[in-house]
């Protein structure tokens, strides 16, 4: 569906309810399509879902580096 700037200012909440049922709303200035009204898919966050993926035990990152590791820090061959 296509409106008008004036049109989608006067009845965003109704063209928000038709891009929740899916369908796509274009904003124009006269006949120039200048905007898209899309709806967002909320992103859903599932706990546990890299638990497999990282190393256990994780690396200690407190404790001091070994001297090999200090010299390729410090650029030393």
């Amino acid at each position: 569906m296509q409106v008008t700037v004036h049109t989608a200012k006067t009845n965003l909440s109704r063209l928000i309810e038709a891009v929740q049922a899916g369908e796509e709303v274009i904003i124009a200035r006269g006949k120039e399509p200048v905007a898209r009204l899309v709806a967002i898919k909320a992103a859903k966050f599932k706990f546990g879902l890299l638990k497999d993926q990282i190393a256990s035990p994780p690396p200690d990152f407190l404790e001091p580096l070994d001297a090999d590791e200090l010299d390729a820090w410090d650029g030393k061959p």
